[in-house]
């Protein structure tokens, strides 16, 4: 058993070394001479060729280890030769060159020389020919050892080349190189790898897209900015107005898709992202995924802050990053073919722009400072330019400028109130005083007063209006300015911005300075002298309103006889004013004789006058004479009706203090005392205290109480009832109702100054006829009110 063990074993030793002889030989030998070389293998002991396999298998195994060590030891070395390689070309079109400047000297050069010359072109020939055999094996060579080298391969392709790269590679490898050495192993292996790599690459690339997307997000404003900076700087240097709108804006459209498109963006990722998922036919998913991101991005942007309207800033950030985003999709639109297209843009902005009216309407109505809506304006107008020079449509925002454009008036208005309000109460409503030529000019140039019988007058003078008046003139004009400042840069006629202008003006006149006016005459601490001011003032700023026709005619160089222009109504504003100080003046004037009225002190039961009127009616008397000599000054018949007004009223109080049901006894001393005051006021009246008043009008105010009086103190009763209901009768004025009353307030018997006892003491005849007068009184009185 030992002897065959012993057998075995040098049986088994020499087959190895016959198969490492064989192994050897069929390295070493041509292929045409291995057939016989593996027959030997079969024609030995049996199952040797298993064994056989299995060696050559190890021996395969071993060589592609080796093969893998060798190209990963000389692979920096074969770059640096193909990069020698690349070096000797250019060399190599040296030599060509040379070798046709040679063979036009061959024909000068003596023989010795032509050998020499042919003997160096068949080395470089013999040169030329290795390199181009040198370059063809290696061409073949690298995508086998790329593939091979597995990880070096892949970063080869993904950092050297990049992704564009890496894909043609890999189709070059799938239908050039990888089926000219299909019959290796490796094949399989490459064959496999490149679907993975090409996933790796659509990964990578769309990972890319997502930080290009989250980055376009963060720097959208300052895109917007930088956009919006440019057609601000456009206006400032008045470019709309020396170009045509629409050139305007063709210019600016490209100034941006240069300036800001490329220069702030880096567009690479979706470039690459778009190009691989094409060549990998995957676009419309990437193509669907884009628009999806990007109406995300939109909705976001569209997002105002809260606290946006506060500040110009906020709007300011709100635009910019709209603009910022667009550009975008623009650049997009124009740099791809077919990512994002036309409809999608326009489908984004129509929502887009829906959302910033909406936005802008909002926020817009919370502002009260007309200057921040002055620059929200400007801000809009730069915004619709910026958006119009990338194709977008805009008009429904210059609609919406005229909404603002309200909202700015009625900051405006509100503002121009608080300063109308303050220069009324610093105004002394005294004429405006004037020492010298220079004082006078500097009114004048202020407000256009012109009069020719004050200019002769010698300084110093006055002018008829107090200050108010040349300070609420200039303020208008102050307000037509600011009102202008919003028609500019709107891109609208001259017509078009009269019209805004004179209707702006219309409202300031007659909603906020009536406004104010009205407030201003209603005040406790405005008296008669003040009122009386403020309808002289009234007086000359209406006949300023022309003054303000030409000032605004001379801005929009729009002629008033224009049709359908706006004409100035605010002639209405300060005739209302003027109306409303009128009926204040004569509410206070009835107001103030109520004040002295009630200082009168009647000793109603005297027993006879003190035969001068009375104390409280003269000083009464006085002030009116003295108030009256003011209202000379007041236009029209304002004092007039005045005076008129007052000394009816004045009647009718004196009249109301006789027939008083509180006062119950009325004595014939009372009577006469009365009559004095009375005879005072019909005096005032005769005195013409207004001038223009024709014979006796004034004095017909106190008719009723003069024959009421005059039928008491002549006690002329037969004449009354006798001539009761005749146009002619001397007391046609003296109603029955109040003559009884009177009648009553004396019959009281307990008092011995009444004119009943003394009738009785001297006749008692006289006693039955006021019996039978009173009687015939409240006959008269009770068959008239039967009668109504």
């Amino acid at each position: 058993l030992e002897l065959l063990a012993n057998m075995a074993e040098s049986e088994s030793l020499e087959t190895v070394t016959e198969h490492e002889r064989i192994l050897q030989e069929i390295e070493s030998t041509d292929t045409a001479c291995v057939g016989p070389t593996l027959r030997s293998v079969y024609d030995d002991q049996p199952n040797a060729h298993k064994r056989f396999m299995e060696k050559l298998d190890a021996r395969i195994r071993n060589h592609d280890r080796e093969i893998e060590k060798m190209c990963n030891f000389h692979h920096q070395g074969f770059v640096d030769a193909i990069t020698e390689l690349l070096k000797v070309r250019a060399d190599a079109e040296k030599l060509m060159v040379q070798r046709t400047v040679v063979g036009f000297t061959l024909f000068d050069l003596p023989l010795c020389k032509v050998t020499a010359q042919t003997e160096e072109v068949i080395r470089c020939r013999i040169q030329q020919r290795n390199m181009a055999t040198t370059v063809e094996k290696l061409q073949l060579c690298i995508p086998g050892e790329m593939m091979r080298t597995g990880k070096l391969m892949t970063d080869m392709i993904l950092f050297l080349f990049r992704y564009y790269s890496a894909l043609k590679t890999m189709e070059q490898l799938e239908n050039i190189y990888i089926p000219r050495v299909s019959q290796y192993r490796f094949c399989q292996i490459m064959a496999e790898t490149l679907p993975k790599l090409r996933e790796e690459i659509k990964e990578i690339s769309m990972s890319d897209l997502k930080d290009f997307l989250e980055s376009i997000r963060k720097h959208s404003d300052k895109i917007g900015e930088t956009a919006m900076r440019q057609v601000g700087f456009c206006f400032v240097l008045n470019v709309a107005v020396s170009k045509p709108r629409n050139v305007l804006l063709t210019f600016v459209g490209f100034l941006f898709k240069v300036l800001t498109a490329q220069d702030l963006v880096d567009f690479s990722p979706v470039y690459r992202c778009l190009h691989i998922y094409t060549v990998l036919g995957d676009r419309e998913t990437f193509e669907n995924y884009y628009r999806k991101q990007r109406k995300k991005q939109a909705r976001l942007v569209l997002q105002p802050q809260s606290n946006m309207h506060e500040t110009v800033e906020g709007y300011r950030k709100y635009f910019n990053q709209i603009v910022g985003f667009f550009v975008v999709e623009d650049h997009i639109l124009h740099a791809t073919q077919g990512l994002v297209t036309r409809a999608f843009t326009d489908e984004l902005w129509n929502m887009a722009l829906s959302k910033i009216i909406a936005v802008l309407r909002t926020h817009s109505s919370y502002c009260s400072d007309p200057d921040l809506v002055l620059e929200l304006k400007n801000l809009i107008v730069i915004f619709a330019d910026t958006l119009q020079g990338y194709g977008f449509p805009v008009n429904r925002l210059f609609d919406l400028l005229f909404e603002v454009r309200d909202q700015y008036n009625e900051t405006l208005l509100k503002k121009w109130a608080l300063v109308f309000r303050d220069i009324f109460e610093q105004d002394n409503y005294s004429p405006i005083p004037v020492e010298n030529e220079e004082e006078y000019k500097s009114v004048v140039s202020r407000f256009p007063f012109h009069d020719a019988e004050i200019e002769k007058q010698q300084f110093p003078k006055k002018l008829p209006m107090s200050q108010s008046v040349p300070q609420i003139y200039a303020q208008v004009k102050e307000f037509i300015y600011a009102s202008l400042k919003f028609s500019e840069s709107l891109h609208r006629s001259s017509t078009e911005i009269d019209d805004m202008l004179r209707k702006s003006t219309n409202l300031l006149l007659t909603r906020t300075l009536s406004s104010c006016l009205q407030n201003l005459i209603k005040k406790p601490h405005i008296g008669l002298t003040e009122l009386v001011q403020i309808i002289i003032n009234t007086t000359h700023l209406e006949h300023a309103c022309k003054y303000l026709e030409d000032f605004i005619t001379n801005i929009t160089n729009v002629s008033p006889e224009t049709v359908h222009t706006t004409r100035l109504y605010g002639l209405s504003t300060f005739k209302d004013a003027r109306h409303a100080a009128e009926g204040e003046i004569y509410t206070k004037l009835n107001q103030k004789i109520d004040e002295f009225i009630q200082l009168a002190d009647y000793e109603w039961g005297m027993s006879e006058s003190d035969g001068r009127a009375s104390g409280y009616l003269m000083d009464l008397i006085n002030f009116l004479r003295s108030t009256f000599q003011v209202f000379t000054h007041l236009p029209g018949k304002v004092a007039q009706t005045a005076c008129m007004s007052a000394c009816k009223h004045l009647a009718t109080s004196l009249m109301q203090m006789l027939l008083d049901t509180e006062l119950k006894q009325i004595s014939m001393g009372a009577i006469q005392q009365f009559n004095l005051d009375v005879m005072q006021c019909e005096l005032f009246a005769s005195s013409e205290p207004v001038p223009g008043f024709q014979g006796d009008t004034l004095q017909l105010a106190f008719i009723d109480l003069r024959q009421l009086l005059d039928l008491f103190m002549v006690w002329d009763w037969s004449t009354y009832l006798a001539d009761y209901g005749q146009p002619t009768s001397k007391y046609l004025r003296v109603n029955p109702s109040t003559a009884l009353a009177l009648l009553e307030k004396m019959k009281d018997t307990s008092k011995k100054n009444n004119i009943f006892s003394q009738f009785r003491k001297n006749d008692r005849d006289k006693q039955k006829l006021i019996e039978t007068v009173v009687k015939q009184l409240r006959s008269l009185v009770n068959g008239m009110s039967q009668h109504s």
